[in-house]
């Protein structure tokens, strides 16, 4: 049998991709029996919807059925990913929502901050970043040395409570106040979750904006952002908040003074 001239053949994989992603709209591609295109492309779905399922566990439990299984079939039909790594296809279907979100298409006003949520946990467990690799001194002082956080340790802030939301708790409205939260990937190499106070939550982002700063100096300049009426009072606590997020792994210790020289 003769083999099909490039550009035929070219034209053949893009008619059958075209119909896999939609197949209520592309026509069947010519040639292939429609017993095997059915077979390939229910197997092309259910590995793709799995997978999802498996990254958005919440968000598959929230929506039923019908609302699940089109949202997949949308991603399927209108995303084009930019990497052909299945890890990356929790973030494709997060770039995904973005873009649904920015054109406006009426998903609930919740999913992408539930499914960012949802993502960070494989995403920190597959994060490259080493502890070990970070300069740092453990027992440095924290208060008058360069507070040095960890890579593996993300806080985040998010207008719905994500970590409440599930199939019996799905508010009409965001609470009046963010919910904060820290993950880490601990030595263990498990991610642990916690919820932490705006405070906290503005410390860490600030040692990320000023990676310069002594923890002193982050802690005065957050007490006048604060309007603390009594500033010494507010680092010394903040002093006590620094051990805190020692003593948890989300700051590793100080800059060694030879790497601050």
């Amino acid at each position: 049998m003769p083999m099909a001239e490039p550009s035929s053949l070219h034209d053949q994989q893009f008619r059958l991709s075209r119909y896999i992603r939609d197949p209520e709209l592309s026509p069947m591609p010519p040639g292939i029996e429609d017993r095997r295109l059915k077979i390939y492309r229910e197997l092309f779905y259910n590995n793709l919807e799995d997978l999802l399922a498996n990254n958005f566990p919440v968000i598959r439990r929230i929506l039923d059925g019908t609302r699940w299984h089109a949202l997949v079939r949308a991603f399927l039909r209108d995303h084009r990913s930019k990497t052909p790594l299945f890890p990356e296809i929790g973030r494709e279907f997060l770039r995904f929502l973005e873009t649904r979100q920015e054109a406006g298409a009426g998903d609930p006003p919740w999913l992408l901050e539930l499914a960012h949520y949802e993502w960070v946990e494989l995403a920190l467990e597959i994060e490259e970043s080493r502890v070990e690799d970070v300069a740092h001194d453990r027992n440095g002082d924290l208060g008058l040395g360069i507070p040095v956080p960890s890579p593996l340790a993300w806080a985040l802030a998010y207008l719905w409570p994500v970590h409440q939301l599930g199939p019996d708790h799905v508010p009409d409205q965001p609470p009046d106040q963010p919910t904060f939260l820290l993950v880490r990937r601990g030595d263990d190499q498990r991610v642990h979750f916690s919820q932490i106070n705006a405070l906290t939550f503005r410390l860490l982002q600030r040692l990320g904006e000023f990676p310069d700063q002594t923890g002193l100096e982050h802690l005065a300049a957050l007490a006048v952002e604060a309007g603390a009426s009594d500033q010494d009072a507010f680092v010394q606590q903040g002093l006590h908040m620094l051990s805190q997020l020692h003593s948890g792994g989300a700051i590793l210790g100080t800059r060694p003074k030879k790497a601050k020289e």
